[in-house]
């Protein structure tokens, strides 16, 4: 995990430094940059994740002519790597040289073999080739500044590093690479096939395995490995997956004293024999570190803040044992985990709906995920949005996924609670979903932190003057705090997704 950014039709060495000063808190372990004469830059932080000693970047080929700078993981590395070997020299044991000699074998297609998150630059004499995951799991931004007749490409992994330079922001697609020689490439769509028809015990297992495959690969990792538990079920589900292939486990949880997630999380460690830390949140302490928690979002979208919050505590906390740690982001889009997924009224378009959110999360929870536990130096990963595995999951009928107990109530992420029962207390399978920052705590907490903020706040007078769509009084703190910490706002609130818009009406 790391950040990048460049620039493509100019050499300025001091814009560049600049940028990647935005992105240092991305990359503690060290700093790079590549200069292609005439043509560009591409500059580098680094944590150290895999080869801590050795994988410095840029990484460049045996003969010096292409450069890569990387930010993220390549989990089919292990398969990759004995038959690149055959033909290549590799000076580093780092996943991300394997992209690079598979670029000079495939060229820009090289994104297409690769599984796990990722954003990269490449630099191969007077060509430039950009690439980003096919979820959108790492981030990547683009923008273009002109003087004269002249364009300059800009890029890079935050927003911030672009703000104040480019004149015009845009996020880079998921699933998608740039040549500079040929534009932008769609190289994957999320399947849109029917569910297949399997036995109800045969979906079962299919979830299981594909569940277990995808933990898997993302223990790769040259340092400790830990989870995010908030006691619910998708982090326990992931925890209790890991804890069975580690020797120790660290498990991280965050709330308010008495919380439901603090209880459900120590239920869940003593089950699964963790070593479990957690911290206590405080209204006066959100509030102190809110404004900071905005900078480094990249969004005043209330939704999103309001998990921003428990995220950026944890991440701190597990910053001071692991470099590494899984999370449970994903389960609710593939397995209808969602309050509003039980008023759709078939299954046919809950499935839909379910494919559609999958979608949209490189700009609403996996932002978050990446830009909260980056702030703190760990790098966050998401086994149930492995590629695989959310083939697979799109294969199950929805109907599967949203049952009615012997009651009539509809129990969400039925198959997924069925597929680990076996790994958990059965309090734990079948907790009552509770959104993130409801079982920390956190909105109750917001009340008290956010009253001297919105006490004189006009919110229907400060909407027209930021002319700016905002639900509420909380809202327009947030963006208000947000436009604050920025020279130049505008393109981070270009930028900014709406949680409440990516959803069926």
């Amino acid at each position: 995990m790391c950040g990048i950014a460049g620039l493509w039709g100019e050499v300025n060495t001091p814009l560049l430094q600049q940028m990647i000063d935005k992105l240092a808190h991305r990359g503690p372990d060290g700093a790079g940059l590549h200069v292609a004469e005439a043509q560009g830059i591409l500059g580098h932080r680094r944590l150290a994740i895999m080869d801590p000693a050795g994988g410095a970047q840029p990484i460049y080929n045996e003969e010096q002519s292409a450069a890569i700078v990387a930010n993220g993981e390549i989990y089919n590395f292990p398969h990759l790597l004995p038959d690149l070997a055959r033909r290549h020299h590799f000076s580093t044991t780092s996943d991300s040289e394997a992209i690079l000699h598979l670029f000079e074998e495939q060229g820009a297609k090289v994104a297409e073999r690769l599984q796990g998150m990722f954003a990269f630059a490449i630099a191969d004499g007077t060509r430039l080739i950009l690439a980003r995951d096919p979820i959108g799991i790492k981030p990547l931004y683009y923008g273009i500044r002109r003087v004269g007749k002249a364009e300059t490409l800009y890029f890079a992994s935050e927003i911030k590093a672009l703000a104040d330079w480019a004149e015009t922001v845009h996020e880079f697609p998921p699933g998608t690479y740039y040549d500079s020689q040929h534009g932008f490439t769609r190289y994957y769509e999320l399947p849109d096939e029917a569910p297949a028809e399997c036995s109800v015990n045969e979906h079962i297992q299919a979830v299981r395995q594909a569940l277990e495959r995808a933990v898997t690969t993302h223990l790769m990792s040259d340092v400790p490995v830990g989870a995010f538990l908030s006691g619910g079920l998708d982090s326990s589900v992931i925890a209790a997956l890991v804890r069975r292939q580690v020797r120790e486990l660290h498990t991280f949880a965050v709330g308010v004293a008495g919380s439901s997630d603090l209880l459900a999380a120590q239920q869940v460690a003593a089950h699964i024999g963790s070593i479990h830390h957690e911290y206590l949140l405080t209204p006066q302490e959100v509030a102190t570190h809110l404004p900071e928690i905005l900078y480094y979002l990249e969004s005043f979208d209330q939704d999103l803040v309001r998990s921003a919050i428990p995220c950026y505590f944890c991440a701190r906390l597990a910053s001071e044992h692991v470099k590494v740690i899984l999370t449970g982001e994903g389960a609710d889009e593939l397995f209808a985990g969602y309050t509003y997924h039980k008023t759709i009224p078939d299954p046919a378009t809950l499935h839909k709906e379910l494919r559609r959110t999958v979608t949209t999360l490189h700009n609403i929870n996996l932002q978050r995920v990446d830009r909260l536990t980056m702030r703190h130096g760990v790098e966050g990963r998401v086994p149930f949005l492995d590629t695989d595995f959310i083939h697979q999951a799109l294969t199950i009928p929805a109907a599967l996924k949203l049952v009615r107990d012997r009651h009539g109530q509809p129990v969400e992420k039925w198959i997924l609670r069925k597929a680990c029962e076996d790994l958990l207390p059965p309090s734990i399978v079948w907790r009552k979903k509770e959104q993130f920052d409801e079982g920390s705590g956190t909105v109750d907490l917001l009340g008290a932190a956010l009253r001297p903020l919105v006490a004189d706040l006009d919110l229907a007078a400060y909407q027209a003057h930021v002319q700016e769509d905002l639900r509420s009084p909380e809202e327009a703190v947030y963006h208000q705090l947000l436009v604050d910490g920025y020279r130049r706002p505008q393109p981070v609130l270009a930028n900014t997704a709406r949680w409440g818009a990516n959803r069926y009406q």
